[in-house]
């Protein structure tokens, strides 16, 4: 039996498990472009190659846990940090701000490459969840501030977050990026925060 690094075998399982899918990401990340194989997952993550095949039947059943791990922890990081801001034109900022942040980690690079060999049906369907799950949030923040059509308020700021994302992943530095962002979108949420508490509606 193995050295247990956990007060119990549970959370022993699941650190071990969490340290091959991170280094899976990372291997991702680093450029592989195929499923990363076992052999090199476990030798990332410091681990013996057998140590795969407790949590892992075959790469495919690898590369399904790395979509099932990484696509929620996006719009969760993301609701996280909305839901810390607090007033609503805080909460659209935090929108922007948290997707940049991910961007910069480098959890956009590892979303596309795992798009780019998973099977587009399945990726389709977990990206369509995914900005259901994204645009909920901000849907309802533009909502409190009175945006008179708030999904489409929401796709404009998305295609910011959007431009923003190529030119960090072209290499531009990530705080003048950030700072672009927020200053276009920020004069807005400022005045439909006090149109807001005025009673009146946002155009």
């Amino acid at each position: 039996m193995p050295r247990i690094s956990a007060p119990t075998v549970i959370e022993h399982r699941a650190a071990q498990q969490r340290a091959l899918l991170d280094a899976a990401r990372v291997l991702l990340a680093e450029g592989t472009p195929d499923i990363p194989g076992f052999a090199e997952v476990a030798a990332k993550a410091g681990l013996a190659r057998s140590s795969m095949y407790q949590y892992f039947k075959s790469r495919q059943h690898l590369l399904d846990a790395l979509i099932e791990d990484s696509f929620p922890r996006w719009s969760e990081r993301v609701e996280r940090e909305m839901i810390a801001a607090g007033a609503p034109d805080r909460r659209v900022l935090a929108y922007v701000r948290a997707n940049l942040d991910l961007v910069a980690e480098g959890e956009h690079a590892i979303a596309s490459a795992i798009s780019s060999i998973a099977p587009r049906e399945r990726i389709d369907e977990t990206s369509a969840a995914m900005h259901r799950q994204l645009i909920a949030p901000l849907t309802a923040a533009l909502t409190e501030l009175g945006a008179s059509d708030p999904v489409g308020t929401g796709e404009l700021i998305n295609a910011v977050v959007h431009a923003a994302t190529r030119q960090i992943e072209a290499g531009a530095e990530v705080a003048a990026v950030q700072a672009g962002a927020a200053g276009l979108i920020e004069p807005y949420v400022t005045l439909a925060a006090s149109a807001s508490k005025a009673g009146n509606i946002t155009p």
